[in-house]
């Protein structure tokens, strides 16, 4: 039985899981890769500090003593970030390592420089923990669903945001409230700003959508929009609507270009992603073939997210045994273009407060009818001071058309206040 020796780039949360899992599952993880398998050396900030399932493990704080090690086989990279990470990936490759890896940020923006390097070396590049923890979608349609034109990929790949929505949801609770309460159970972090602007998200999907459509997609490619706008009472109106509010990573080929998107959304509660709560992940791939699939499970922590390095270490070693390292790439053959924010098509929800009078309905479906919209549901509720709070529902449009509408609401005397404007995923079913 072979001798396979990893090199951990990073012994925290994910690497520590990486660590537990390979020697807590030895004998099964040993006996289906064929290979005898280990952790030679892990590189560490901190020499002092004390690690679990670190026994047997060099520590060192010099990268060059695992990049440079010619009995490494396999580097595995958990430090995250761009840089210095993205270096030492490259130097890995570069020396003939394979390398595993569960850093979407770096992927998101160089993943295809990164694979480049890797195919010309002839060495493996795996990512499956990249995005959804322990959820294989990577594998999924990197491999299972190569056979299908993916015509759709949404998917719920935050859990911090969807346990904040989910409260909301649940609790009728507001949304500073329940951040903090994320923060405290450790579901989000001091500074929350990538998981609630939607940036983690959107970095997720760039990986995503350039797999599934077979074109380069990168972070800054993708549309991003918050949750932090939120409110209860935008959550009740959706559920009047019979829908519920999730924060959507949406990559669509609409045939003439890629719709790639991160933002609130009202979802029916009939769609399966729905009923995805708390802090899980899912994701819905609609392919030609296979149809619908959705994948659903832990998006983050520790061993779900190990759980995914591991499976890849595991087929890298397969494929190192079958001599057919360096084959899968992202194969951006299609170069598909990617179109813009005023061409996306949703149904809008809008919610307004306006003066109760005479003519005042009647001039605001004016202003959209202009611009090509219809209604399809309006609620209208009154409220104090001769105010009324308005939700407009409407069809389908460009969201240059909403632009236009909202132009002209603007600048209309009997506005008091637009609270809000959240997308529809009526069509995505």
């Amino acid at each position: 039985m072979r001798n396979i020796q990893i090199g951990l780039l990073g012994f925290g949360t994910v690497g520590s899981g990486v660590a537990a899992i390979l020697k807590n599952n030895l004998y099964d993880i040993d006996t289906r890769s064929h290979a005898s398998i280990s952790i030679k050396k892990a590189l560490v900030r901190n020499l002092l500090k004390e690690r679990s399932y670190s026994e047997g493990i060099y520590i060192t704080d010099s990268p060059s003593e695992i990049l440079e090690d010619p009995d490494i086989d396999i580097v595995v990279e958990v430090i995250g970030g761009i840089e210095p990470a993205r270096s030492y990936m490259i130097s890995a490759l570069e020396h003939g390592k394979n390398v595993v890896t569960a850093n979407k940020d770096l992927l998101a923006v160089h993943g295809e420089e990164l694979l480049n390097v890797a195919q010309r070396n002839g060495s493996d590049l795996f990512f499956e923990a990249s995005v959804g923890g322990g959820i294989p979608i990577i594998s999924a349609i990197r491999q299972s669903l190569t056979a299908n034109q993916v015509s759709s990929v949404i998917g719920i790949i935050n859990g911090t945001t969807n346990y904040i929505l989910s409260a909301m949801t649940e609790q009728g609770r507001d949304f500073s409230n329940v951040l903090q309460e994320a923060q405290e159970l450790g579901y989000a972090e001091a500074d929350p700003t990538a998981d609630i602007e939607g940036l983690d998200a959107a970095r997720k999907l760039a990986i995503l959508s350039t797999l599934a459509f077979n074109t380069s997609v990168t972070f800054n490619d993708v549309f991003v929009e918050g949750i932090s706008k939120i409110s209860p009472a935008d959550i009740q109106y959706a559920s009047e609507l019979d829908c519920v509010i999730k924060l959507l990573a949406i990559a669509k080929n609409q045939g003439d270009g890629i719709e790639i998107r991160v933002h609130p959304a009202l979802l029916p509660k009939k769609h399966p992603l729905a009923a995805v709560n708390g802090v899980y992940n899912a994701v819905y791939v609609v392919g030609d073939a296979a149809g619908e699939t959705m994948f659903y499970g832990k998006g983050a922590g520790s061993l779900p997210t190990g759980s995914a390095v591991v499976s890849d270490i595991i087929q890298v070693v397969r494929n190192m045994e079958s001599k057919s390292t360096g084959l899968i790439g992202y194969g951006c053959y299609r170069n598909a273009p990617i179109k813009t924010t005023d061409s996306f098509t949703t149904g809008y929800y809008i919610r307004l407060k306006v003066k109760d009078e005479p003519r005042v309905f009647a001039t605001l479906a004016l202003f959209f009818a202009e611009a090509g919209i219809s209604f399809s549901s309006i609620i209208q509720k009154p409220r104090p001071e001769n105010n009324a709070e308005i939700v407009l529902v409407t069809h389908p449009c460009t969201e240059r058309q909403l632009r236009q509408a909202l132009d002209s609401l603007n600048s209309y005397s009997k506005l008091d206040k637009i609270y809000n404007v959240i997308r529809l995923e009526t069509n995505s079913i």
